[in-house]
Order: structure tokens, then C-alpha cells, then sequence
């Protein structure tokens, strides 16, 4: 006798069991899209010393769930423009006047969050141990950006080579400039190349980033803002984030992980006082 033969429904409904277990099984083996938690944060930051401290920072962070992934730019304009675009989350590399101005002539809708790192300057010189040996006539060198530049001219006043217009400060320029008896001819150039401009000027204003790079050392400068109180209110940096994410947890995560012991004991050894924290 030979078996019956399953009815038509029965098949089909074997196969769509079948078809259900199968489409089961993929599922459970199917990986989870990438949610926003899962991505690393974008941090961005100017070349140099800056961002060994963002690691720092990073290398803690990621114990704690938050992956940050460094982004170092050569271009000083590039970090902000890469924030308002939404290339990066986050960045640390400017004091509020310099992203101040970059808000009013860009029109960026980026907002200024907490302090990071305090980076005092100072006026070098290969050629000369003293301000007052600098020459009549001789070029010196000042950063190119509106509010370093006015700071540089600050620190020539200090100095004693130049005098500005009463008034001017910060965000003096060369037109600014009232007194010059040594009739000092003031070239404008890019805040990383300074450094190398000592071999071609009587002095150069340096930034600490910068001078740590280059091995200068801030004792050594003719002039330096030589104290917490003569840089904090215009060149502490802080860290910047676009105005419709400046309440992200995981940004505040990150900073508030910046900020902590841990990472200003690092900051301290690393830098020896060229750069400090600000908190």
C-alpha cells in the first residue's frame, strides 16, 4: 500500500513555515545598524600639542563608552568650517575673540562651550638676547589673523619697540600702530610659519603650540605673557560646538572627561607650564 500523497495546502503551508524560520534565522544573525551613540565623536583640532591632550582625553573617554576620533587641520579656518558643515562634532583649537570674529564675518552658527587650555606667547629671537638690541629698521613678524595679530602688537608694546593708539587693544592692527622710533618694518604671516621666520626677522611673535613644536622654549623669549592673569582673558581656548548641539550629552561627556584630574595631571607633565589648563 502506498502512502498518501500531502494535500496541496499542506505544502504550501510546510514551505511557509520554512520560509518563516529561514527569514528568522537571518535576522538573528544580521547585524544592528550603526546608531549615532556608535559612531565615534568628531573632534577637530589644530596640528600640534593641542591634540595630544584631545587624546588624552579620548584614550580616557573611550573607557567610559564614548569613542572620540581626533581630526588635526593645518588651516586655522578649517575647524570651524568643517563644525558648521557637520564634518566634525566638536572642536578645540580657538580663544572666544578669533571664533567671535570668525561668527560675525562667516556667519557661522557655532557657539563657544567650556575652557580647555591656557597658551600664553612670547617674542623670540635667534639673532638677538634682547628687545632693545632689535635694530632701526629691521622686520618683524606678527601672526596674520585679526585677534593674534592684535595680541603680537600687544606684546611688542610690552616690549618697548612699539606704541599703539590709545584704545586699540586686542584687536589692534599695523595701521594701529602710533609710535614705531625704530621704524620696525611688520610683516604679517601665517601663525605655523612664524617659527621659521627667525631665521629671516630681527624677532617673531610665537604662540606656545607653535614654540613647543619648534623647541622654543618660553624662558627664553625676549618678552612673554608671563602670567595666568595677562593671557586668560584673551587666549584661553575653548571648546566649540554648532548651537543645535551644544546640549549633546555625549559632547558634555567629553568634556566633562577633559576636564578632570587625570587629564590636567597629563597636560601639567607633558608641557612643563608652555601650556596649561584653563579649569
Amino acid at each position: 500500500m502506498t502512502s498518501p500523497s500531502p494535500s496541496r495546502s499542506g505544502v504550501f503551508a510546510l514551505l511557509l513555515s520554512g520560509l518563516a524560520l529561514l527569514c528568522v534565522g537571518t535576522a538573528a544573525h544580521a547585524q544592528a545598524p550603526a546608531t549615532a551613540a556608535d559612531k565615534p565623536l568628531k573632534v577637530g583640532v589644530s596640528a600640534g600639542p593641542y591634540g595630544d591632550v584631545l587624546r588624552e582625553a579620548a584614550r580616557l573617554s573611550e573607557k567610559q563608552g564614548i569613542k572620540a576620533e581626533i581630526i588635526e587641520f593645518t588651516d586655522w579656518n578649517q575647524p570651524n568650517a568643517a563644525l558648521q558643515a557637520g564634518d566634525i562634532d566638536l572642536n578645540n583649537f580657538q580663544n572666544r575673540p578669533y571664533l567671535a570674529n570668525q561668527v560675525k564675518t562667516r556667519g557661522y552658527q557655532i557657539a563657544a562651550l567650556d575652557e580647555s587650555l591656557l597658551v600664553p606667547a612670547g617674542i623670540y629671537s635667534k639673532k638677538f638676547t634682547s628687545a632693545a638690541d632689535i635694530p632701526v629698521g629691521a622686520r618683524i613678524a606678527i601672526p596674520n589673523d585679526p585677534t593674534n595679530g592684535g595680541r603680537a602688537l600687544l606684546l611688542f608694546q610690552k616690549a618697548g619697540v612699539i606704541k599703539l593708539k590709545p584704545g586699540t587693544g586686542l584687536y589692534a592692527s599695523v595701521l594701529d600702530v602710533a609710535e614705531n622710533p625704530k621704524k620696525l618694518q611688520i610683516v604679517e604671516i601665517d601663525a605655523a610659519q612664524l617659527p621659521r621666520s627667525l631665521d629671516d626677522v630681527a624677532a617673531a611673535f610665537v604662540s606656545s603650540n607653535y614654540a613647543y613644536l619648534a623647541g622654543l622654549d618660553l624662558n627664553t623669549a625676549l618678552v612673554a605673557e608671563t602670567t595666568v592673569e595677562e593671557a586668560k582673558p584673551y587666549f584661553t581656548l575653548v571648546f566649540a560646538a554648532r548651537e543645535d548641539r551644544k546640549d549633546d550629552p555625549r559632547i558634555r561627556k567629553f568634556i566633562e572627561i577633559y576636564r578632570s584630574q587625570p587629564v590636567k595631571d597629563f597636560t601639567l607633565a607633558k608641557f612643563r607650564g608652555s601650556i596649561l589648563p584653563a579649569w
